[in-house]
């Protein structure tokens, strides 16, 4: 006799994953596409013998905004975070592709967004003038606690209309945004950098910007990973306000 398999639990986190898969991008992409305009084809060891040289026309064409030369590269990462973030991650179209796992085609995992006592609960202020603040220990207490019933029920619920041979693709439906996903995010450094201005606060943005903390966290993992391949590139995006050309 076969045993029926124990029925997935619900289990939470707090964190989000970022992956950097495959890259093509360097600052030499950089240089490349911004001296053919002026010299022509030019090899790897002429491009990159100057690194004064080289430094200086990154932050040339930071500064002045001509920003076709940091399209010219590939970022691939592996993302799981909640689904309200892919919502607010996917108003970012330009430069970017995206696959995400699909509820249609695979039983949805019972993992959940959960905040730890690091994220600020409540909100301060009227529209376009607020701030967040720590909250109290019965708020975070209630939050846990109320969040993880709702996903437990959920889940719960899910998983009987799969049991009764309801369709993946219906059953998904009860599942909340807290729920977590997973994607492949593609973009090139000008995307990056676009994206960052918008969802990361920072000391040297020029601009300033108020993400949503979840979303935050991912950019900065991104950016962590980018300024490694592009060290010069992102230098010189910090040096003139964190605004993308």
């Amino acid at each position: 006799m076969t045993e029926t398999p124990e029925p997935a639990k619900p289990s939470f986190r707090s964190d989000v994953t970022v992956e950097l898969v495959k890259h093509s991008a360097g600052d030499a992409d950089v240089l490349f596409a911004a001296r053919v305009s002026t010299a022509g084809e030019q090899s790897l060891e002429e491009v990159t013998k100057d690194p004064e040289r080289s430094k200086g026309l990154i932050n040339f064409l930071m500064r002045d905004r001509h920003g076709s030369p940091f399209e010219h590269n590939s970022m691939t990462f592996f993302i799981s975070a909640p689904i309200f973030v892919f919502r607010e991650f996917m108003r970012h179209r330009v430069g970017w592709s995206y696959n995400e796992e699909s509820g249609r085609y695979r039983q949805l995992e019972p993992v959940f967004y959960v905040p730890d006592e690091s994220r600020k609960l409540v909100q301060q202020g009227r529209p376009g003038k607020y701030e967040f603040v720590e909250g109290t220990q019965a708020q975070h207490e209630l939050t846990g606690r109320v969040m993880e019933d709702s996903y437990r029920q959920a889940y719960e619920a899910y998983q009987e209309m799969l049991a009764a041979g309801v369709a993946r693709e219906v059953a998904r439906s009860v599942l909340p945004v807290g729920l977590y996903s997973s994607m492949y995010a593609t973009c090139n450094a000008r995307s990056l950098m676009h994206f960052l201005g918008l969802r990361t606060q920072h000391e040297l943005a020029a601009v300033p910007s108020f993400p949503q903390r979840e979303i935050e966290m991912v950019g900065q993992r991104m950016e962590e990973h980018w300024a490694r391949l592009m060290p010069l590139t992102h230098a010189a995006f910090n040096k003139n306000g964190r605004v993308a050309p």
